[in-house]
């Protein structure tokens, strides 16, 4: 058996290499849709599982995700660190053609095990997010008392599960 990769001896270049073969084996296995960060695409791969989604080219504009009923979901995630403890989403385009009808949030912990996970209806992202001009988008942040407002629905409990049942 080969000893564990010790990362301190890599070089910077060799941590790269690493890192670069770790996305294409994740891609390999389906975990991810790119070799770009992988905590997106791990998102949308768990959501998809956990609630049955289909997901959308990655060229479709607004949502990532369909359900059987039609019903269009945006997913967005933030990984946890101790050095980021931001729970700022990503940008979100074009939030006033609505192009989603709920997003899904995840919040990953610093080994990429799920903290917290809701839906939010769009109304609610809507009244809760802060239009950058500069950007040309809007921000939403996935707090703790998102939660509480009305129609979120908390997937933290299946989305753990998927992340246990997921292959590999």
């Amino acid at each position: 058996m080969k000893p564990p990769v010790q990362l301190a001896d890599l070089t910077t270049l060799g941590l790269f290499s690493l890192y670069a073969g770790v996305l294409d084996e994740l891609r390999a296995r389906g975990v991810t849709r790119s070799a770009n960060n992988p905590v997106a695409d791990y998102a949308e791969n768990l959501v998809a599982q956990a609630l049955d989604l289909e997901l959308a080219p990655k060229s479709t504009r607004g949502h990532d995700a369909v359900g059987r009923d039609g019903v269009r979901y945006e997913i967005k995630s933030r990984r946890i660190t101790s050095h980021n403890g931001s729970r700022q989403l990503s940008a979100i385009r074009g939030l006033d053609e609505q192009h989603f009808d709920f997003l899904v949030g995840v919040l990953f912990r610093e080994d990429f095990t799920v903290q917290r996970a809701c839906v939010v209806p769009y109304e609610v992202v809507v009244n809760r997010s802060t239009y950058r001009k500069h950007t040309n988008a809007w921000v939403f942040h996935l707090r703790d008392e998102v939660w509480n407002y009305p129609g979120v629905l908390d997937l933290t409990d299946r989305l753990a599960q998927a992340q246990k049942l997921s292959p590999g």
